[in-house]
């Protein structure tokens, strides 16, 4: 039973409490600011012209000695976990609310069974009630390390993503790691090798209950335009005038989200698993590794698979709906073009996981590859 109370009462206790400030303001007027201070510090600030500035007097010098005990941490303000009355703006439910690109280094199992300790940034966020003025960010951070230590799966982001929940007493939470994942690959044709770099992003998003696990890739490849291809045939052939297609490194975004909770190797979607499915629509990929034999294989290459944007995207998107591990996918292709001063772009989705009608006005930016 919600209980008001009166009115009147709220009245004479503000009556009262002017009242008190007059008698405090009147007494202020007649004896120093030192004195108002030595009061209590804090009656400065509602008595205008009478603060003390710097009182008490403050130490200079950082306290080397200084230790924190129990009581002296129960006394430290914390203004994010204070009362609805400090919230600031509309009192709405806040979606995602936490930490961007904290790095540490997380080790990864690779599919031949090694392991790589690679450098990951982090980005952990948590919902927000429409009551709770806010959260202790570093609760994200400390959570994380707890299991930082640990070979990272979907399992274990999975423990993380519930502890620093419950920590944070919110009930929906996300987790993205992104890193930069090598790879061995060997040259066309002359035997070299070298590593190729892959920048991917492991997403594990909680909502209202249902768990998402998410992997992108950035897959980058040449692309050979059909048409610039035939019409240098064309000039080739009809006037013998020498012509080259026009090609373009191009980058792929890759978005899979996995069919089952991961139980095990024998179900699991690698990351080489996922490069092998591009590689297998799209076998122009950039290459490491070069000799001349290599660069005319390429060029060969690139001859036997002349694609436009589109079809880059329906061959992706062909590769990703064939493979059982795979639940929804987004395709982005970005063919960022030699002929023209703007890019070719395409976005083709499978499931519900990723379509949205409104794109973000940087997305296609973030595609640009940097060697």
């Amino acid at each position: 039973m919600n209980i008001q109370p009166p009115k009147d009462s709220d009245d004479a206790n503000r009556q009262k409490a002017e009242q008190a400030l007059e008698t405090l303001r009147d007494w202020a007027k007649s004896v120093s600011a030192i004195e108002v201070a030595q009061l209590d510090p804090a009656i400065a600030r509602l008595l205008p012209e009478n603060e003390v500035s710097n009182y008490p007097a403050l130490a200079r010098a950082y306290p080397e000695e200084f230790t924190v005990d129990e009581a002296y941490k129960a006394s430290l303000p914390d203004l994010q976990n204070g009362p609805e009355s400090l919230i600031k703006g509309a009192k709405r439910h806040i979606q995602h609310v936490g930490i961007s690109n904290f790095r540490l280094p997380i080790r990864f199992h690779s599919r031949d069974g090694g392991d790589l300790r690679l450098e990951t940034s982090v980005t952990g966020t948590v919902s927000l009630e429409a009551g709770k003025k806010g959260i202790n960010m570093s609760r994200i951070m400390r959570t994380f390390y707890t299991h930082a230590e640990k070979t990272f799966s979907f399992d274990v982001i999975e423990a993380a993503l519930n502890d620093y929940k419950a920590d944070l007493d919110s009930f929906d939470a996300r987790i993205q790691m992104r890193f930069s994942f090598p790879v061995k690959l060997p040259s066309l044709r002359s035997g070299l090798e070298g590593y190729q770099y892959y920048d991917i992003a492991l997403e594990l998003v909680e909502k209202k209950g249902k768990i998402v696990k998410i992997i992108h890739l950035d897959y980058v490849y040449s692309s050979t335009c059909p048409c610039s291809l035939e019409l240098s045939e064309h000039a080739r052939q009809t006037r013998g005038q020498l012509a080259t297609p026009h090609s373009q490194r191009s980058v792929a975004r890759i978005s899979v989200q996995m069919t089952q909770p991961e139980t095990g190797r024998t179900n699991c979607l690698w990351f080489e698993d996922l490069i092998d499915i591009c590689r297998a629509a799209v076998p122009t990929e950039t290459q490491v590794m070069v000799k001349r034999e290599d660069e005319q294989a390429f060029a060969e290459l690139n001859a036997a698979n002349p694609i436009f944007v589109e079809d880059a995207a329906r061959l992706f998107f062909e590769g990703l709906q064939a493979d059982p591990r795979i639940e929804d996918f987004r395709v982005i292709a970005s063919h960022q073009e030699s002929l023209h001063s703007h890019d070719a772009v395409s976005i083709v989705t499978e499931g519900d996981t990723f379509v949205t009608d409104s794109l973000d006005p940087k997305l296609f930016n973030t595609l640009f590859h940097v060697g």
